[in-house]
Parts: C-alpha cells; structure tokens; sequence
C-alpha cells in the first residue's frame, strides 16, 4: 500500500516545491496518527526523507538564485551580488 502511494506522488526528484511539501506533509499527519503499520511507517519515513530532500535542493537553488540588489546614493540600482555576500 505505502508503494502504492508513492506511485501516486510521483518520483521527488520530478516534483514541484509545493507538491513535494504537501505530500511531506500528508505522510508526517499519517505517521502522527499512530494508525500507520511498522512496516509501512518505516517506508513512509523513508519517503518523508526523500521528500524533504527534494525540498531543501530547490530551497537552496532558490536561494542561490536571489540577489542582492545594489545601490548608489540617489537609489538607482547599481548591480547585483549573490545571495549570503557582503
């Protein structure tokens, strides 16, 4: 059954953002009901893992991608570093 749903969710490397993390979500409420088998909490869990994987990858991506604008004294902008530099 737990392979079952995978198959519905999809492969996480092929997922969206947003999709990955409804569907983490979705598996982190069955395995907080406790109603969920041994054996399939340990594949959930391990779906969970490779769905919260997928979501730090494009956070970080996102995050690579965003710059920081720079500025001269009269406000017009300037140029651009990456993200985290000073």
């Amino acid at each position: 059954m737990a392979q079952d749903s995978m198959m519905q969710q999809g492969d996480p490397s092929q997922m969206s953002f947003e999709d990955a993390l409804r569907a983490l979500e979705s598996i982190v409420r069955r395995l907080e009901s406790g109603d969920v088998p041994l054996d399939e909490s340990i594949s959930l869990y391990a779906q969970g893992e490779e769905l919260r994987k997928r979501c730090m990858e494009r956070l970080q991506a996102a995050e690579a991608r965003i710059a920081k604008l720079t500025v001269d004294a009269s406000g017009a902008v300037t140029g651009a570093q990456p993200f985290g530099t000073d």
